[in-house]
């Protein structure tokens, strides 16, 4: 089960970049291919960047050409939220932290097996930690 974490938005300005707190907390999204994660190749985990809740690991990213972090699944179901978007004229399943509320991107179902899935994920609401050896 996922612990909850609640700040005021006067908290998160503290915590986070402008550009992350736009992002996770106003709903933004990173231009495609400027994010640090979107060609990233380390071997390990990737964290709420607000929280750092353990979201999705490297053995589910995949390249999906489309400029943004892609995984074909979270690490546990409660570690993500889905909810309908229809901003900008389309209507989309925008995801978020289950922990946080952390607005981290979209999911796709045009993903590869297994899961046939793209969560489609914004970089600055990531933070990577690397699998220790040994």
């Amino acid at each position: 089960m996922v612990k909850r974490v609640e700040k005021t938005d006067d908290e998160w300005k503290q915590t986070l970049s402008d550009e992350a707190f736009a992002v996770c907390r106003l709903a933004g999204t990173e231009r495609a291919f400027t994010g640090k994660y979107w060609d990233h190749k380390g071997v390990g985990q990737y964290h709420c960047a607000c929280c750092d809740t353990p979201l999705f690991t490297s053995e589910t990213k995949y390249d999906s050409g489309s400029g943004w972090p892609s995984f074909f699944k979270p690490l546990a179901e409660d570690v993500i939220v889905e909810h309908r978007d229809t901003s900008h004229g389309m209507v989309r399943t925008e995801i978020r932290c289950g922990s946080c509320d952390a607005h981290l991107g979209h999911v796709f179902p045009d993903g590869p097996p297994p899961t046939g899935l793209r969560y489609c994920l914004n970089s600055v609401a990531l933070q990577f930690h690397e699998n220790s050896q040994g």
